[in-house]
């Protein structure tokens, strides 16, 4: 029993000397700077004087100057202002749109076959969780996404007007991912 407290004080020892040894106060070295001879600024108060010394205020006598002299004489006009020819009356628009030139990869016709079926299963599922959210309360974000799918609809049926299907496949498959998620997030 008389081991025991003494093997505990050995190890406490022991604790105590690789604390002080990690801590670094035998490795530090010490500051280059000594601040004792740092003194602290303190203003110098003048003794009091007597009242009949500071009854009247000393005489400091005023120079006045004499204004600069003006080296250009008469006063300087401002330059003219530039003038500047009207810019012309805008022409009225055109009435008719230039078509724009459809580039496009041309399809087999099994995969147009393919393309259409896809495109169309891709706008069935996404106008299908878009009627999931109708006469639900829809937070901010989620009325975003419903409008950006309801664009990626009608994007897709233009490109499916115009004969673009690969275009109108693709579409038509952001807007199915975008109205699978916001179907989850319901």
């Amino acid at each position: 029993m008389e081991g025991k407290p003494v093997a505990q004080k050995y190890l406490l020892l022991a604790l105590c000397w690789s604390v002080l040894w990690c801590a670094g106060c035998f490795t530090q070295k010490s500051p280059a700077h000594h601040f004792t001879s740092a003194a602290l600024a303190r203003p110098i108060v003048p003794p009091p004087t007597t009242v009949d010394a500071m009854a009247e205020p000393p005489d400091i006598p005023l120079e006045y100057g004499s204004f600069p002299v003006r080296l250009g004489g008469a006063p300087r006009n401002p330059p003219p202002r530039p003038r500047v020819a009207p810019t012309p009356a805008p022409e009225p628009a055109k009435e008719e749109k230039l078509a724009e030139p459809l580039i496009s990869p041309e399809l087999s016709d099994e995969q147009l076959a393919a393309a259409k079926i896809e495109t169309q299963r891709s706008l069935n599922a996404a106008e299908q969780n878009l009627a999931l959210t109708q006469g639900r309360q829809l937070n901010a974000a989620q009325e975003d996404v419903t409008s950006k799918i309801r664009g990626f609809v009608d994007a897709s049926r233009e490109a499916m007007k115009n004969g673009d299907w690969p275009r109108a496949r693709n579409l038509a498959k952001k807007a199915e991912v975008l109205s699978k998620e916001l179907s989850g997030s319901l």
